[in-house]
């Protein structure tokens, strides 16, 4: 859901766009039954810049390098070693701001939807 207010500036409602949801594979699934979407709204020049949405539950994740915002919900992000030991914890909820490294193991336990707005580098520019 874009608006061209020019051929140089485009605005969009990421808290309003409908996204298709998923069940949450299911060697990634830990707990619950969530379910996750995702929607590319623009590409600039190496990058893509997307809303995702997790419904309640947990799963894990090899994270791609990220920037996110996170519009609404709230969630607990567990950051593993390569052993699986927990090494880091952070709690995100709306107005927060995260980035995720490259290769990253996570695990996302959503307590409530988490809608975030991500900009990443694009699928051909990933190694």
């Amino acid at each position: 859901m874009s608006e061209h207010t020019t051929d140089r500036v485009q605005r969009f409602a990421p808290s309003q766009e409908t996204l298709e949801m998923e069940a949450v594979p299911s060697e990634q699934l830990v707990n619950g039954s969530p379910q996750t979407g995702w929607k590319l709204l623009a590409s600039l020049p190496n990058l893509d810049i997307g809303v995702w949405e997790h419904s309640p539950g947990t799963s894990t994740d090899t994270e791609d390098e990220e920037v996110f915002v996170v519009l609404s919900g709230r969630a607990t992000v567990l950051v593993r070693d390569q052993q699986g030991m927990e090494v880091a914890r952070h709690e995100f909820s709306g107005g927060d701001v995260g980035i995720l490294e490259e290769g990253a193991l996570t695990t996302w336990i959503v307590h409530e939807t988490l809608r975030k707005v991500f900009v990443a580098r694009s699928e051909s520019q990933q190694q």
